[in-house]
């Protein structure tokens, strides 16, 4: 009866994280969470941006391995037009050690990893955003000295090969933004691994 309690409690929960969250157009909060270097990288650090493309992303996920270069990729178009790219990492590391901070410190000096990779050690802030999958974007906007939700989902439109990608959302999300346009989509579906709660 307990493991059916346990089970039933587990999926409430999943469901909850999935149903709260941010929707476009929400201010989002700002962070204090360390980076692959030890500092502590919050919204403020990017105090000259435009915005901030904050993913959410692990070492162990295949979708997250996936889309790794497409990140790098991300960060090293747009953070010179003013949206850099902050990863966090959300999952438990005690259920997958792969994903642990100093896994996340080997994976990023292994990949070259350009932009600043923190640990959501509380896990928090993937609840107040609302993430539930790895990879799963929130393109922030600044406005002013806060930050507004701009687009919530997916990187491209194919999370099995990059060069197949026929429509790049969060490139074209930046673009609608940059020249004011707010009939592009900015919504779609995260593709990628469950994010992994603490029990």
């Amino acid at each position: 009866m307990k493991n059916i309690l346990a089970v039933v409690l587990m999926f409430a929960a999943s469901a909850l994280y999935a149903a709260d969250g941010y929707k476009v157009g929400d201010a989002a909060r700002d962070f204090n969470l360390k980076n692959i270097d030890g500092k502590m990288i919050s919204l403020k650090n990017y105090a000259d941006a435009k915005g901030v493309i904050v993913v959410f992303t692990c070492n162990h996920c295949p979708y997250a391995k996936a889309y790794e270069s497409r990140i790098i990729d991300l960060h090293k178009t747009f953070a010179a037009k003013g949206y850099p790219v902050v990863a966090i990492n959300p999952n438990d590391p005690v259920a997958y050690p792969e994903d642990s901070f100093e896994n996340m410190v080997k994976r990023a000096k292994e990949k070259s990893y350009p932009f600043a990779y923190v640990i959501d050690e509380t896990q928090e802030i993937a609840k107040t955003y609302g993430a539930t999958k790895t990879p799963h974007v929130f393109l922030l906007k600044r406005n002013a000295d806060k930050y507004e939700v701009a687009y919530i989902g997916a990187i491209d439109d194919n999370s099995e090969s990059a060069s197949a990608v026929k429509e790049k959302h969060v490139e074209k999300a930046i673009d609608a933004l940059t020249k004011g346009n707010t009939a592009y989509t900015m919504t779609t579906k995260a593709v990628g691994c469950s994010i992994k709660w603490k029990k």
